[in-house]
């Protein structure tokens, strides 16, 4: 298993189990301690998504400390689901996407769904954040519609920015 999808899955266990977060694995690889970047965990069960919670820049000291919060809250806190069971644990499987960091973009003709996340804030603090190669979503219109509407910015009557970054997925 992929360290970064085994942290993931060894944290959310731990939690789930005892409340407590657990500590960081002995063997973890250098980069863990060393690297700072943005993560996004998702949680499955099957097919279905049942969390997914991120950080589009770093929040913590180290990337592994970034996947530990973000799989915790993808567990527990995201609002469109209760929280994971102790008798889910066995059906769930993970992914982990690392994030470079976002650059805005002048012109539409700078986005790919399938290569490109983006980040879109409105002029009146509304943003929302699509991660890149999302099932379903295959064209920049797919793309723009989907993240507009995730929080309820309209693009016919709002000015946004718009950024893009790239993501590394591990499963």
């Amino acid at each position: 298993m992929n360290p970064y999808v085994a942290l993931a899955k060894t944290t959310v266990e731990t939690y789930i189990k005892t409340k407590k977060i657990p500590p960081l694995p002995d063997n973890v690889p250098e980069e863990f301690l060393t690297r700072r970047a943005g993560v996004f965990v998702s949680i499955y069960s099957g097919e279905d998504l049942r969390g997914c919670i991120g950080t589009y820049l770093p929040t913590e000291v180290n990337i592994a400390k970034e996947i530990i919060g973000n799989a915790i809250a993808a567990a527990t806190n995201d609002y469109r689901f209760s929280p994971i069971t102790e008798k889910e644990l066995p059906k769930l499987s993970y992914s982990v996407y690392v994030l470079e960091k976002p650059r805005e973009i002048k012109s539409l003709d700078e986005l790919d769904p399938k290569k490109y996340g983006i980040l879109i804030k409105s002029e009146t603090g509304k943003s929302s954040l699509l991660l890149p190669n999302l099932e379903g979503i295959n064209t920049v219109e797919e793309q723009l519609s989907s993240v507009c509407h995730k929080c309820g910015v309209r693009l016919d009557s709002e000015k946004i920015t718009i950024l893009r970054f790239k993501a590394k997925k591990y499963e």
